[in-house]
C-alpha cells in the first residue's frame, strides 16, 4: 500500500536532524529547534542571523509566559497562531 502525502512528509521530517543553533538544549538556551540545514543557511548570511536572533527572542518571550510553542516564523508552511483557514463560499444570486 502506497503512503499518503502526509505520511511521506512525516517520514522526511523525522529523517532530518533537528537542533538548536548552539547545539545545546533549548531548555538551557531558549533557542528554537530547526533542521541543521536551515540553521546553516541562516547562519551563513547577515539577514539570516537576524532572523534567527528574532526567532530566538520570540521563543524566549513565549517561554517566559509559560507557552510551549512560539510563533517565530522560521518553519515554512506552519500556522501556529491558531487561526483557522477561511474558505470562500459562493453566494447564490437572488
Amino acid at each position: 500500500m502506497a503512503k499518503k502525502k502526509q505520511q511521506k512528509s512525516l517520514d522526511r521530517w523525522t529523517k532530518q536532524k533537528w537542533r538548536t543553533a548552539s547545539g545545546k538544549k533549548s531548555s538551557e538556551t531558549g533557542e528554537v529547534y530547526a533542521p541543521t540545514k536551515t540553521i546553516q543557511k541562516l547562519k551563513s548570511t547577515a539577514s539570516g542571523r537576524k532572523k534567527l536572533a528574532a526567532a530566538n527572542k520570540k521563543k524566549r518571550e513565549a517561554t517566559k509566559k509559560g507557552k510551549q510553542h512560539a510563533s517565530h516564523g522560521l518553519h515554512k508552511g506552519t500556522n501556529r497562531t491558531g487561526a483557522k483557514k477561511t474558505v470562500k463560499r459562493k453566494t447564490k444570486k437572488k
